[in-house]
């Protein structure tokens, strides 16, 4: 479990966005930036470099949130150790407000996929997920996030919902969550559910942040919408009243603006994160 007595900085309640290093010098001008980044892990596992002196100004002035996407927390073989050890040099000497992964898996054998694949929600499934994140919650000797992931199937295997799932992967392992409210509104579009009830199934306690982030809008082959979760447009305006929904449950969380492809001018993304300040604004602590 992770050393309590270890004295880790935290996120704020407010707004930040995703980091991109284009916006580099805009985010150091700007008089009224964010007051929190979030970087992926991989992309600061080098030894020097560009990238690690610009995170270590940014790590002066703005707290910072690690977000990993190549653990396999869900994969069937061990975790790979020589990643995990690269993720705990990075924490270990940037002392992160926060560090989260997604319950998914991307590893086969020696393999590995660029995408993050679902898994069915089993007894099995939970002892392995669980045991991964006692792994490294052992290792990073910090508490680690796991985000929901967009699904675009369901398994006929599945014993758990999705939110009981995630519920007692934290009762088992004492881990906290990231809720991604547009991959609740992507998988309940596609899986015809409601991303409401999720919201109230969901453990809303052990929230730690938020994210929210745009989506492609699609039809399968019976004509049905299918969304796909490319962090490629703006906000769609659904998810942002799904974001006021799950705040006015949760109360005031972290809040992230996530933007990976076709990534637009600092002022386009900075619009977004007022957004999401002013959706806290809303929110009574």
């Amino acid at each position: 479990m992770p050393d309590a007595s270890h004295d880790f900085p935290h996120l704020p309640a407010a707004a930040g966005v995703g980091y991109k290093a284009q916006h580099f010098s805009d985010i150091l001008n700007d008089p009224a930036p964010v007051q929190w980044l979030e970087i992926h892990a991989e992309n600061y596992m080098g030894d020097g470099g560009r990238p690690l002196a610009q995170l270590r100004v940014l790590a002066e002035r703005f707290a910072i949130s690690v977000h990993g996407v190549g653990l396999s927390i869900g994969g069937e073989g061990r975790l790979d150790r020589d990643h995990l050890a690269r993720l705990e040099h990075l924490c270990g000497w940037l002392n992160p407000a926060s560090f989260s992964e997604h319950l998914a898996w991307s590893t086969h054998d020696s393999h590995f996929l660029n995408d993050l694949l679902p898994l069915p929600y089993t007894s099995a499934t939970l002892t392995r997920v669980a045991d991964h994140i006692d792994e490294v919650q052992e290792v990073l000797g910090r508490k680690m996030l796991l985000e929901n992931p967009s699904s675009y199937l369901a398994f006929d295997e599945s014993t758990y919902s999705e939110t009981d799932f995630l519920r007692e992967l934290v009762r088992r392992t004492g881990c906290g969550l990231l809720l991604d409210v547009n991959n609740v509104f992507v998988s309940a579009t596609n899986l015809d559910h409601s991303a409401q009830s999720y919201i109230d199934a969901y453990p809303l306690d052990a929230v730690e942040e938020i994210h929210l982030g745009g989506h492609d809008e699609d039809a399968d082959d019976h004509g049905a919408p299918l969304l796909i979760d490319s962090h490629g447009h703006a906000i769609a305006d659904p998810v942002w009243a799904l974001l006021d929904y799950t705040l006015a449950a949760s109360g005031p969380r972290p809040v992230l603006v996530e933007w990976d492809t076709d990534v637009p001018d600092w002022s386009v993304l900075a619009a977004e994160a007022r957004r999401a300040e002013t959706a806290l604004g809303h929110v009574v602590a």
